[in-house]
C-alpha cells in the first residue's frame, strides 16, 4: 500500500524531519492539484508547480493560515519549524521566508504523520485557493 494507515508519532521527530515530509506531502498537493486543470504540457504544470511551492509563495501562504485558518496548535507547531535552527537557504528566498516555508512544511508534515488527512486537507485547500485568487 503506498500510503500506510500505520504512521509514526509525529512528537518523536525534529522540526526539520517533519518538514522533509511535509515538503513532500505539499508538492504532492500541488501537483495534484495542477493535474486536476486537465491534460496541460508538462513544461506548464512544472512552471506553475515551482512558483506555489517556493519558499516565497509557501510564506506568503502560511502568513495567511496563521492569521485566518490555524487553531492554536497548529500555530505552535507551525512556529516551531519555523524557529528551527536550518544551516541553509536558497538563494532566490528571504531568510525570513524560508524560516516561515520551513514551518508550513512543518505543519503539513505533523498533520500528515499525525493521521490528521481532512484537516491537513482543509488547510491547503484553503492556501491554495487564496494563493490562485491573488
Amino acid at each position: 500500500m503506498l500510503f500506510s494507515e500505520k504512521t509514526p508519532d509525529p512528537r518523536q521527530y525534529s522540526p526539520l524531519a517533519l518538514a522533509y515530509i511535509g515538503d513532500t506531502v505539499f508538492d504532492l498537493y500541488v501537483r495534484t492539484k495542477i493535474m486536476e486543470r486537465g491534460n496541460l504540457r508538462v513544461t506548464d504544470m512544472h512552471r506553475r508547480a515551482v512558483s506555489l511551492v517556493r519558499a516565497e509563495s509557501q510564506a506568503k501562504m502560511a502568513r495567511m493560515l496563521q492569521e485566518e485558518v490555524l487553531d492554536s496548535e497548529e500555530v505552535g507547531i507551525l512556529k516551531w519549524g519555523r524557529n528551527a535552527k536550518v544551516n541553509t537557504h536558497p538563494k532566490g528566498a528571504s531568510l525570513a521566508d524560508y524560516h516561515m516555508a520551513t514551518g508550513l512544511e512543518t505543519l503539513v508534515g505533523f498533520l500528515y504523520l499525525d493521521g490528521r488527512r481532512q484537516r491537513l486537507g482543509e488547510i491547503l485547500d484553503r492556501a491554495y485557493a487564496n494563493f490562485n485568487e491573488e
